[in-house]
């Protein structure tokens, strides 16, 4: 990987909503990108295919839902399914990282900002891949 770039794109993956986050050139900061709503796996490979095009990511980096055990959980056979169809659309790196409670603390982030969630459940999975993001940074620093 080149040193001078280390751009990662997150993915927060959900049937229906795909949190994604982006980080800095230097791999240091994760930011929130968008939140895709999507009806079928085809659309949300063709908006992610998009997406790698228009950023060239060094690496994609997925939520993995592992239990509070460190067990994998009844979700990661899915997230499993939906990284062998990544595969098809990005050659690069793909990295699981454990989104254990990301969601939650994307939740109590926006409830210390004051925001009611209500129907801004799309804020929640942009801000899940963001903390999915930024842990995926802190624990693979430069070499």
């Amino acid at each position: 990987m080149n040193s001078m770039n280390r751009t990662f794109i997150a993915i927060d993956y959900g049937e229906r909503r795909i949190g994604l986050a982006k980080s800095d050139p230097t791999g240091m900061i994760a930011s929130a990108l968008d939140t895709l709503e999507v009806k079928s796996l085809r659309e949300t490979m063709e908006k992610l295919q998009d997406l790698i095009k228009k950023y060239r990511p060094d690496g994609l980096v997925v939520g993995y839902p592992l239990l509070f055990s460190g067990d994998n959980s009844e979700k990661c056979k899915a997230v499993d399914d939906f990284i062998e169809k990544l595969k098809t659309i990005y050659s690069g790196p793909i990295y699981k990282t454990d989104e254990h409670m990301s969601s939650k603390e994307a939740a109590d982030i926006v409830h210390a900002h004051g925001k009611k969630i209500g129907r801004d459940k799309k804020r929640i999975d942009r801000l899940a891949a963001v903390i999915i993001l930024q842990r995926f940074l802190e624990e693979n620093p430069k070499s």
